[in-house]
């Protein structure tokens, strides 16, 4: 690749010529067209982050008579990618639903992958364990030497991404997960279009979503009455439960309920005493994703407090967590981003039973 003073970018047409992929919701991303390339601009790959990415995708054939100023981009990416490494069990979905599953040829933890088609991609030893995310078997990785690596970032120091660069591997960062919306993070399926070359498809089954989504809302606002919601549990003594400003949070707001905690603001969760959430939660109706317990016995056992609650005792506490795949992997955590829909169901399902007769619970269980 020639280096040259004005990038190909900047040659091939003018600006007014570049076409922009359609975003709805997701701001956490942008792609150009251009004559025969497109350029994936990572915007905010993880919170606060300063740095934006920027990346060339192109065919082999039109790398071939085309030249770039390689100092201009964090990588340049022959598309549509063939191997294709991930590191989130959030991007899966995108990829089944893009019919390009079999592209993956490696993954840290597979134990945490729960799609069974995915799952018997790893038995038949088409991806390979890659070891723990934190630490990832990089001679393994560069063995498989694949197009990319997907990775995801909460600060942007990272040195086995690091290594794998410098080993001539692009490595772009997912952000999927900092976006503030249940829709804005499915949206993020148009992201692996893009590196597909199904930019269509992927509209298309977004579209889908998201009317699925809006349509579901829309059910849940002919609710008579809101339940009142308590969220989370204690770790370490600490209550955490979402913002009323987060996704979560939003959900429940979708599904016409009253959070009670709808009105507070800030990123991540809020870190509250049991004695807080008691004096405001104790007769709340519902009791959703009380941690990782997975029955009432459980709950009990870790804090007899938790038998002070109205929802507690008359046993309308709910997880997700018990929804999993063969090897443990948590449905909701693989699922939940791409399908912001089904979530939404199955709180309506929860919340107002009456409304949604049909609609049996995709991730979340009642404990018993």
């Amino acid at each position: 690749m020639a280096c040259k003073e004005k990038s190909a970018e900047d040659r091939l047409l003018p600006t007014l010529d570049k076409k922009a992929l359609d975003l709805k919701y997701a701001q956490g991303f942008s792609v150009t067209y251009h004559q025969n390339f497109k350029i994936l601009n990572l915007l905010k790959p993880w919170p606060n982050s300063k740095k934006a990415y920027k990346y060339v995708l192109i065919s082999r054939e039109d790398m071939a008579k085309t030249t770039f100023n390689i100092d201009e981009y964090d990588g340049i990416l022959i598309n549509p990618i063939e191997k294709l490494v991930t590191t989130s069990t959030t991007h899966i979905p995108s990829l089944e639903l893009l019919g390009v599953e079999h592209t993956l040829i490696g993954f840290p933890e597979t134990d945490y992958i729960s799609s069974e088609k995915t799952r018997q991609l790893i038995e038949s030893g088409q991806i390979r364990e890659l070891g723990k995310n934190e630490g990832i078997n990089t001679e393994v990785l560069l063995d498989l030497n694949p197009d990319v690596v997907v990775g995801f970032g909460v600060d942007g120091v990272n040195k086995t991404f690091e290594t794998i660069k410098k080993a001539g591997i692009p490595v772009i960062y997912n952000g999927d997960w900092v976006e503030s919306s249940a829709l804005a993070k499915a949206e993020w399926i148009k992201f692996f279009g893009v590196l597909f070359n199904k930019e269509k498809k992927a509209d298309s089954i977004f579209k889908h979503i998201e009317k699925n989504y809006l349509d579901a809302k829309s059910i849940a606002n002919q609710a008579r009455n809101k339940p009142t919601i308590l969220s989370g549990a204690l770790e370490n003594d600490v209550w955490y439960l979402p913002s009323g400003t987060s996704p979560e949070a939003q959900f429940l707001e979708d599904a016409n309920t009253n959070y009670l905690w709808s009105t507070t603001t800030g990123n991540g969760s809020l870190a509250l005493s049991f004695e807080a959430v008691l004096e405001k939660a104790q007769d709340a109706d519902l009791w959703l994703s009380p941690s990782f317990y997975s029955s009432l016995e459980q709950l009990e056992n870790a804090n007899s407090l938790y038998t002070n609650f109205k929802a507690f005792k008359n046993k309308n506490v709910y997880s997700f967590t018990n929804t999993t795949g063969k090897t443990g992997g948590v449905t909701y955590y693989e699922m939940g981003t791409t399908r912001p829909d089904l979530v939404l169901k199955d709180l309506i399902k929860i919340c107002h039973p009456e409304l949604l007769v049909d609609h049996t619970l995709y991730f979340f269980k009642r404990l018993k």
